[in-house]
């Protein structure tokens, strides 16, 4: 084995173990209007989220990668994952942990032959029978199922709710999060029945007076 190698391989096992650990995956646009990325990022990952997510799609290229170079320094700083969504020419331009797709994105063979075998690579679901797909597919890593309760996050999806989280932990091998209108207390409970044990949150955090004390919460719950 050469040294490159090597340290692909070492990296890519440091993320997948990462994965394996990870309860907590928070999602969040830049936060321009508040003005705070920095100090959110630092707050999230201290409080316990392992994997964030930059999500914005109002962003141009340029001003995504600098938002994703912060939310990278942030990772590292907290020894977390952190997550590039859709693009794959940047996510390969900022040395991403983790490439999420969703149903309409590209393909993980499109995704691997841009970034390689280190990146984490995650798709989002929304039925059974997807959820499956990425489940049987060798290069997909990890997937989420959802959205379980409707949510202003992705209008006009329709909620699927708890019963495929539940067919779904009964079967599933992969790391796999619910997602969608989740947050502490009665909704979290609800997940945490069907046998689910990661989760994926927008407001829950983003939203939050203090993210690192809702980020605590969530993740001591879980």
């Amino acid at each position: 084995m050469t040294m490159d190698a090597a340290v692909r391989d070492t990296d890519r096992a440091t993320r997948l173990a990462r994965l394996r650990d990870a309860r907590l995956y928070v999602c969040t646009d830049s936060r321009s209007a508040q003005g705070d990325l920095p100090e959110f990022l630092d707050a999230a990952y201290a409080g316990g989220v392992d994997i964030i997510q930059l999500r914005d799609k109002g962003l141009e290229a340029r001003a995504e990668i600098e938002a994703l170079e912060v939310l990278r320094d942030a990772a590292h700083r907290h020894s977390k994952l952190f997550s590039v969504n859709d693009r794959a020419d940047v996510a390969l331009l900022v040395g991403a942990d983790v490439f999420h797709v969703g149903q309409g994105d590209l393909t993980s063979t499109q995704a691997r032959a841009v970034l390689g075998p280190d990146v984490i690579l995650g798709r989002s679901t929304h039925s059974i029978d997807q959820a499956l797909a990425a489940e049987a597919d060798p290069e997909v890593d990890y997937f989420c199922l959802g959205p379980v309760w409707e949510t202003p996050t992705k209008p006009g999806r329709p909620a699927i709710g708890t019963d495929p989280l539940r067919a779904l932990a009964a079967t599933a091998r992969k790391p796999w999060f619910a997602i969608g209108g989740i947050c502490a207390g009665e909704r979290l409970a609800k997940v945490k029945a069907t046998g689910a044990q990661r989760i994926v949150v927008v407001r829950a955090v983003t939203a939050a007076d203090d993210p690192a004390a809702a980020a605590t919460e969530l993740k001591e719950a879980l």
